[in-house]
């Protein structure tokens, strides 16, 4: 329960889950806000920069097109990355899996929070962490919604981001 919404569950999700149930749901929404949030700044980054993937020139293709122009040995390192960091994530938050154990996060886990923090951002006292974490939730619900928006509306009319903008 956040602000300015309180206890927003319309759809049920959380009707009959137990806490271990109801943190793996708020796992999700914090991995999934934290990369809707990346790829909103990507769609913009994305569209208005020059990269080395494009010859060091502004791409003149909508974000959506971009990933499948992009060269293999561009990708593969990426995708590497992506599946090391996924991994690491896997190994500290959730228990190996097994016939009782799928699903299962780590006893003492705290969802979202893997100890990666190289900038020291993390709050010291409990209630500055949970402000923290209200507007992180809240700014990846509306990252995702606006992620989602920005592929279709590139989808719609196959124009760029800030090309529908004006810019």
């Amino acid at each position: 329960a956040i602000s300015p919404f309180g206890y927003f569950d319309p759809l049920g999700f959380t009707n009959e889950k137990s806490l271990d149930g109801v943190k793996r749901l708020r796992e999700a929404e914090i991995m999934h806000g934290r990369v809707s949030m990346m790829a909103t700044v990507g769609y913009l980054i994305g569209e208005s920069t020059p990269t080395i993937a494009y010859g060091s020139t502004i791409p003149h293709t909508i974000a959506n097109d971009q990933l499948p122009e992009i060269s293999g040995l561009i990708l593969f390192p990426f995708f590497l990355a992506i599946n090391i960091a996924e991994s690491a994530r896997a190994n500290i938050g959730w228990v190996e899996p097994s016939g009782e154990t799928l699903f299962t996060l780590r006893e003492g886990y705290y969802p979202g929070d893997i100890g990666f923090d190289p900038f020291g951002l993390k709050p010291e006292t409990k209630a500055d962490f949970e402000n923290m974490q209200a507007k992180e939730l809240s700014n990846g619900r509306l990252a995702m919604i606006a992620a989602a928006g920005m592929c279709v509306q590139e989808l719609v009319n196959g124009k760029g981001i800030l090309e529908n903008l004006g810019y």
